[in-house]
């Protein structure tokens, strides 16, 4: 839970690199939260019908979670890349259907650098000293 915090906390710090284990923990407690945030709409009823009365609608608490969480969730992305000695422009890549998802996922599960790179020293190194 706390490299959700942390994650928090460098609320929108692009600069510097994250391990995996950051990013990844962040990804884990996201979507749990998120799911939550669902079953709060479904249960208090928040979500609103879509224009023809099909299921598909908007949900008031999962919206509004997922807006306060999307700078710290590209933030970390980005420093995720520099682990891996690549630009956060590289995050750009998800726009691309299927393809890069797919390449932005393995970009994302990669080990990072060993030692100093130019986004800064090694955050695994860093932990353990």
């Amino acid at each position: 839970m706390h490299y959700y915090i942390d994650v928090l906390k460098k609320y929108a710090v692009f600069s510097g690199r994250a391990r995996r284990k950051e990013y990844w923990m962040f990804v884990l407690f996201n979507v749990i939260f998120a799911v939550i945030a669902s079953i709060l709409d479904g249960l208090l009823g928040t979500t609103i019908k879509g224009a023809t009365g099909t299921s598909f609608g908007f949900s008031f608490i999962y919206v509004l979670y997922i807006l306060a969480v999307l700078i710290p969730s590209l933030a970390v992305g980005v420093r995720r890349l520099h682990d891996t000695g690549r630009s956060g422009w590289m995050m750009l890549v998800g726009l691309i259907p299927i393809i890069g998802a797919i390449w932005l996922f393995v970009l994302m599960v990669l080990g990072g650098n060993p030692g100093e790179n130019k986004y800064g020293p090694n955050p695994k190194q860093i932990q353990t000293a």
